[in-house]
């Protein structure tokens, strides 16, 4: 690929030119190009992966069920406390339970109850959608360009934040490029005038139907339905789907029965058919029909939070929005069109809305804003481009001053240890800015991601570590660690969050009356009360009746609720015979 910032020198030394020199030899081969992304992710993801409290309320949900699938010996059904979950499919669960079955295997007595045991299937599918995404661009792209579409998807905020948390959307992300990337292929290589036959290989097409089957086994029909979109986009503008028949579909349809039908099966045996009515029913349908679990929001919000979660890559995505349309019936960027428009607009219309229903969108638009590099569409002088790439500087900077502030209000502490690695990144995005307004749209590029490089390991590394005000949970179940007793019973009033349940255990019960908590309390033995300060007049009100030993102040933790946006109050009350 002839550089897009050809004839535009800068200093030598200087640190664009420094980024340029190592796209340059990591671009020399395959296996440079993806030593250099394995770096990236690892430098982007793992900052904070084992510090990070359980985040809520999803991914202590999924920890916690596949935690129960190790206790009980049960791979069919999947439960939270003893409530069944039958929302997702297996696939997630199974990859978390191998992990911790694993650890322990190796001597790691706690793997249970550490939840960076439960994330690092979604550490590998966040790898894999970064390599499989260079894969996927390589049909579009010469070795450089895919290099840096790859790249820009990696350091994007949202996959950076999947990459940490325990749950299917890493995974299927994954899945979901390696598909499209075989369907580009197919696509590509179809019968068209002036267009020899290219029929895929047998690796192309096993990448197709294995991302098939796990994404299904992941996450239901989502792999299907972005492919299935994509496809009949192309099919329409081809005006025939006879270029489908590539893929095999007989052999495919097969081997992907042959994956995913024993648990269906097994599942729909053991529940009497409950999973298919609510996964189906309850789960999707109400989804599409409401707004599911307070997600709420009108047509056009993931267009807005775009800017945020595709960082530092959304301004020139933006920018490269009129290239798209201009050359929409080329066949490479009909594809990459195909591939975003049709479900982005799906999900738009979908009244449940969470910024990660679009992350298996994101590595074609990366994609798509390399290919306009690469043709030159990315111009500083065409009007509002300069202000529109001014907005990849907003980010580091509010997230700079946001989390002074957060760590000050909440904590009266400056993260000072986060606080060079937060200007740093700041420094880069205003350096990224120049270098595009001076015309070197790829070095500014380069630079971008340098900034997001340093963005995360400051913020999720040495910034997040310090604010206790976040971490409500672990700080509970640090009350319960330190009691002068072992293996106490603890149930909690008023806090029902599923973080505390996985770091408490299976059998921690959920009170709702101060009557419930003098029935529990009286049971005998060391036992562990957490009640939140709008139950605490009715629950000090009943408990000097309790049997046995008094109940006494053991504890108390202030916090912030990520999920209510508000303070939270709980004080601990233990006997301990």
């Amino acid at each position: 690929m002839r550089t897009a910032d050809a004839g535009h020198a800068v200093p030598r030394g200087d640190p664009a030119s420094l980024l340029d020199g190592l796209i340059a030899a990591a671009g020399a081969s395959h296996a440079r190009a993806c030593a250099l992304l394995l770096a990236l992710c690892l430098v982007c993801f793992l900052p904070g992966f084992v510090s990070l409290q359980p985040m809520d309320r999803d991914e202590p949900r999924f920890a916690q069920a596949s935690k129960q699938m190790i206790e009980t010996g049960d791979l069919v059904d999947i439960r939270f406390q003893g409530e069944a979950r039958h929302k997702k499919p297996v696939g997630i669960y199974w990859a978390q339970s191998a992990v911790v079955k694993g650890a322990e295997a190796l001597g790691f007595d706690q793997a249970r109850s550490t939840i960076a045991v439960y994330r690092v299937p979604s550490l590998v599918g966040a790898v894999l959608a970064s390599l499989f995404t260079y894969w996927a661009a390589l049909a579009f792209l010469p070795r450089r360009g895919a290099l840096l579409a790859a790249a820009l998807f990696s350091a994007c905020i949202m996959i950076s934040a999947e990459a940490r948390l325990a749950k299917t959307d890493a995974l299927l992300t994954a899945c979901s490029v390696a598909a499209m990337g075989a369907l580009a292929r197919v696509w590509l290589g179809r019968i068209s005038p002036g267009r020899a036959r290219g029929r895929p290989d047998l690796t192309t097409l096993l990448v197709f139907w294995l991302a098939m089957a796990i994404g299904i086994l992941v996450k239901g029909p989502m792999v299907p339905l972005f492919v299935g979109l994509a496809a009949v986009a192309l099919s329409v503008k081809q005006r025939s789907g006879l270029w489908l028949m590539d893929l095999r579909p007989g052999f495919g349809l097969v081997l992907t029965l042959v994956i995913v039908a024993p648990w269906f099966v097994a599942i729909a045996w053991k529940s009497g058919g409950a999973f298919f009515g609510e996964a189906v029913g309850h789960d999707m349908l109400g989804k599409v029909g409401g707004a599911a679990e307070k997600h709420g929001a009108p047509p056009g919000t993931y267009l807005v939070v775009f800017f945020a979660t595709f960082w530092p890559g959304a301004a020139f995505a933006a920018l490269a929005a009129p290239f798209a349309f201009a050359n929409r019936r080329d066949d490479a960027t009909a594809f990459l069109i195909a591939w975003i428009v049709p479900a982005w607009l799906l999900l738009e219309a979908v009244p449940t809305k969470l910024p990660h229903y679009v992350l298996p969108l994101m590595p074609a638009v990366a994609i798509l804003t390399l290919l306009a590099l690469a043709r030159g569409a990315l111009d500083p002088d065409r009007w509002g481009a300069k202000a529109m790439a001014a907005l990849m500087v907003v980010i580091p900077v509010g997230l700079t001053i946001g989390l002074v502030t957060i760590a000050w209000t909440f904590d009266h502490v400056v993260p000072l240890a986060g606080l060079p690695l937060l200007l740093a990144s700041c420094a880069a995005a205003i350096l990224a800015w120049i270098l595009f307004a001076r015309r070197l749209p790829e070095r500014a590029l380069a630079c971008a991601i340098l900034a997001s490089a340093l963005l995360s390991p400051a913020v999720f590394g040495l910034t997040q570590p310090v604010l206790a005000a976040l971490k409500v949970s672990p700080r509970l179940a640090a009350i319960r660690d330190g009691l002068p007793c072992t293996d106490p019973k603890v149930a909690s009033l008023g806090y029902r969050e599923p973080s505390l349940v996985f770091l408490i255990g299976t059998d921690l019960a959920m009170l709702n009356t101060g009557a419930e908590a003098k029935e529990f309390l009286a049971r005998g033995g060391c036992r562990l009360v957490f009640v939140t300060d709008p139950f605490l007049a009715g629950f000090l009100a009943e408990v000097p009746s309790a049997g046995g030993d008094r109940a006494a102040p053991v504890g108390r933790v202030s916090g912030f609720n990520i999920n209510s946006g508000r303070r939270i109050d709980l004080s601990a009350y233990a006997v301990t015979p």
